[in-house]
């Protein structure tokens, strides 16, 4: 949806505010209503791709069947963003087969601001359209790491600078045609473009209606006025950035920062612009501080997202959608208020798509998640008390442990990693999505081991009266639980029962 998209564009903006955050949209009717949409949350740029070019990567359907014309695309965006008094607030680029300075030229009139080249390009540099970059038998060495196919490559980057030189050549002399000197002047001056008059003679094109490609876009602004990147104003990040704990702690690379702070459901994305920081100076893995920040209140979307090493968010409270998207380390821990009179497996404490797309860290919730929680996670561990639907849908690594009852759809798509569902009445297996993964109680000691300290450090972590339930009662209890594990993961040690065969008789 469009306000999904929106908070992913406010996420990007606060994990790195120098940076243009780029939407890139199919040419097709209908485009300029998206355009506006797109416009309206804050994109820098909105890229126009047209439905030709390609290099043969993808199926020969998409290829031909995928969009209209980057012409009428480019047209209807510029159009309704200039009507709505839209277009001075994002950069327009096109792209879907510019091969010449004629194309330039004419899209620039359409409206746009920046051009993409791909196809041509990669002719220039010695490609010949075999359409089998897939197979990694590419005859001319460019796409393929067979070293004798390699060989064969013979372009250069000053293949690439010559065609660019040619391509600004045409420009040139098509502006100096119409009495321009510079391209920008061209920036939305459809009323440049004229139909071709052979067209009104042919049958199969005298009836079509191209006055609107040609039609004054209206409007007090025709191109881009705004270069910097859109901002999201003050947000609490700032807060903590400014402290002087957490900056000697940045600035040294070293020691430690304890932090509190209220927070409430306008806070969105909190601890992105301090991961974004700490991975400007550091990079993903080189933090040699510890960031400790608790929070009391209810968090807006994304809390948590992006986090890193080092960084440990904590909320007494709760959270809205998307926690943890995208975190790559760190620990983040929701619970409730210590005065909260709900039963945590039988209340919501985070919102939905939380853990989307994470690569590390741990995760630790004292109530239950929404739907598709742990979406496309690729490497985060976590620990909650219940589930809504679609429940580690294409998840690809990591640990997830639910102590509570979960939705329908679990495991879609799931390719990696490991799941672990409590589940004292013996349902869960009609639950679970046995497209590609299998369902089993726990096979081996090491499975047992692995769950135990997991609940372990979510209990040290919430205090949860679940988790602290089942360990008292540990060995009894695990036979209520069953692994969710796709065929990737069937050769672990906490997957095989041969692992735990072997190991007893060399126990004997």
């Amino acid at each position: 949806s469009i306000e999904d998209l929106a908070q992913l564009i406010y996420d990007l903006h606060e994990v790195n505010t120098r940076a243009q955050v780029s939407v890139k949209l199919v040419a097709e009717v209908g485009i300029g209503t998206v355009a506006a949409g797109v416009a309206k949350a804050n994109a820098d740029v909105i890229q126009i791709s047209g439905h030709d070019g390609g290099t043969g990567a993808s199926p020969l359907s998409s290829i031909k069947h995928a969009g209209s014309p980057w012409e009428l695309g480019l047209a209807e965006a510029h159009q309704t963003l200039a009507q709505n008094g839209l277009r001075e607030r994002v950069t327009l680029r096109v792209d879907g087969g510019l091969k010449t300075g004629y194309d330039v030229v004419q899209a620039a009139m359409l409206g746009a601001d920046e051009y993409g080249f791909g196809t041509i390009v990669m002719i220039a540099e010695g490609c010949i359209m075999a359409r089998i970059c897939h197979t990694n038998r590419c005859p001319v060495g460019v796409t393929t790491q067979d070293e004798a196919l390699r060989k064969r490559f013979s372009g250069t980057p000053a293949d690439i600078a010559s065609f660019f030189e040619l391509v600004a050549q045409e420009v040139r002399h098509t502006l100096a045609a119409l009495g321009y000197t510079s391209l920008r002047d061209v920036v939305g001056r459809a009323d440049l473009l004229a139909r071709r008059a052979e067209t009104a003679a042919l049958p199969k094109t005298r009836g079509l209606d191209l006055s609107f490609l040609t039609a004054p876009a209206g409007g007090k602004v025709s191109r881009t006025i705004k270069s910097t990147p859109h901002a999201n104003g003050a947000v609490l990040d700032d807060e903590l950035l400014v402290d002087s704990r957490v900056r000697a702690v940045l600035e040294s690379n070293g020691g430690s920062a304890k932090l509190s702070a209220d927070i409430r459901n306008t806070d969105r994305t909190v601890g992105a612009r301090l991961a974004g920081e700490i991975a400007r100076r550091y990079g993903d893995k080189g933090f040699g501080g510890q960031i400790e920040v608790n929070f009391r209140g209810s968090a807006g979307q994304s809390f948590g997202a992006f986090n890193l090493g080092g960084v440990r968010l904590t909320i007494e409270g709760e959270a809205n959608d998307y926690v943890a998207k995208g975190m790559h380390g760190g620990a983040i821990v929701i619970k409730p208020p210590s005065a909260a009179q709900f039963t945590p497996t039988d209340s919501a404490i985070i919102g939905n798509t939380c853990l989307y797309g994470a690569t590390g860290g741990e995760l630790f919730a004292n109530g239950r998640a929404g739907e598709r929680f742990a979406v496309r996670n690729s490497g985060a561990e976590a620990v909650i008390e219940g589930a809504g639907d679609h429940c580690c849908e294409y998840m690809t690594a990591g640990i997830v442990v639910v102590l509570g009852s979960a939705g329908r759809n679990i495991g879609a798509g799931m390719t990696g990693g490991l799941g672990y569902f409590y589940d004292p009445a013996g349902e869960l297996p009609s639950q679970v999505n046995l497209d590609i993964v299998s369902v089993q109680r726990l096979p081996t000691d090491a499975a047992k081991q692995q769950l135990r300290a997991l609940i372990e450090a979510h209990v040290r972590e919430t205090g949860s009266a679940q988790g602290s339930q089942i360990l008292a009662n540990f060995e009894a209890e695990v036979a209520n639980f069953w692994q969710v594990v796709p065929p990737a993961e069937a050769d672990r040690a906490e997957t095989r029962v041969e692992v735990q065969l072997a190991a007893r008789a060399v126990a004997r």
